[in-house]
């Protein structure tokens, strides 16, 4: 069983200024590259990593902290040769909203490189502080508090991402600057073009419900206009990695096993009994399971290939 990890509140505007760092610019083009002429760039996860490499093509050298399918990013601790590997970079990427902090300790020892977090590229810093401020008005934190930190699956934010790489490479390597733009305009097409597909699956599908082991692809099935029923009593104690109370687990089991859903999307790289059991009664009902996933499968390096399985095995599960 993989290890669960502990429960967290997407950043408020106070947190964001602890958490996250801002796209700074800090050095300049002369010292951006190496022996090699590549910019190195050092991301949290190697789906920033992909990300990076399809706009930064063979100008950059990318190292990704997490690069391994059971990783963690909510629990890693880094070590001495990850933070030399940060120390050592022009352009840091990170995910941000509290989900790879540990990236964040390491960045902030590494003041001369430039610095992308994706939550706060994606607008989503400020989403939390109005949600936060919702909460404090309502009393309500744990429902109106949260954004999801799960932003590689919001495919406008990942547009906005690759734009800030670009533009982050082409101010460290102006040389280049113009390869790095049109590697994003490529990019952000393909991008275009996927969103286009999940848009379909709703418009195809209308209608279509599932539930979710946790809300790891939240946005992509926002996309899609599929609409997530997990009860929430369900999804809180999951992802705070306590006792899931039993109306919620019983409620759970009763969509699944009466096919009041039409998937279940499951997060297949971190598991709990809870989880495998309602995988289990899924597929005991004939009720499709998607797996997603936080960082790229195994022998998956491109971002397009890997989010265009998603929406694929989505649309199929959704189309049965």
């Amino acid at each position: 069983m993989t290890p669960r990890r502990p429960y967290r509140l997407a950043a408020t505007t106070t947190a964001v200024a602890a958490l996250a760092f801002g796209a700074v610019a800090c050095g300049n083009g002369e010292q951006a590259a190496t022996a090699d002429g590549k910019v190195p760039v050092v991301v949290s996860t190697n789906v920033w990593g992909s990300v990076v490499t399809a706009v930064g093509g063979d100008k950059v050298s990318v190292k990704a902290i997490i690069d391994d399918p059971s990783g963690d990013p909510h629990s890693y601790q880094s070590t001495p040769e990850d933070a030399a590997d940060a120390a050592g970079a022009r352009l840091l990427v990170a995910n941000g909203g509290g989900y790879d902090e540990f990236f964040t300790q390491m960045a902030d020892q590494a003041p001369e490189a430039r610095k992308v977090v994706a939550f706060e590229v994606g607008g989503h810093a400020h989403e939390g502080e109005a949600h936060a401020g919702e909460a404090h008005e309502e009393g309500h934190a744990h429902e109106h508090g949260e954004v999801n930190e799960h932003v590689w699956y919001d495919l406008p934010t990942v547009s906005k991402v690759a734009d800030q790489i670009a533009t982050q490479l082409g101010e460290l390597q102006p040389a280049d600057a113009g390869v790095f733009t049109a590697n994003a305009t490529q990019f952000k097409g393909k991008l275009d073009e996927l969103t286009k597909q999940a848009e379909q699956i709703g418009t195809t599908h209308p209608d279509r419900k599932v539930v979710a082991t946790e809300p790891i692809a939240h946005y992509l099935l926002e996309t899609a206009k599929v609409a997530d029923a997990t009860p929430p009593e369900f999804a809180k104690a999951i992802e705070e990695e306590s006792e899931v109370p039993a109306a919620a687990q019983d409620a759970m089991n009763q969509l699944v096993s009466g096919k009041q859903v039409h998937a279940v999307i499951n997060n297949a790289q971190t598991t709990s009994p809870v989880t495998e059991q309602l995988v289990t009664t899924a597929k005991n009902a004939g009720v499709p399971v998607v797996d997603v996933t936080e960082t790229l499968p195994a022998g998956v390096t491109d971002y397009i290939a890997w989010m265009t399985q998603e929406v694929n095995d989505l649309a199929a599960a959704l189309g049965r």
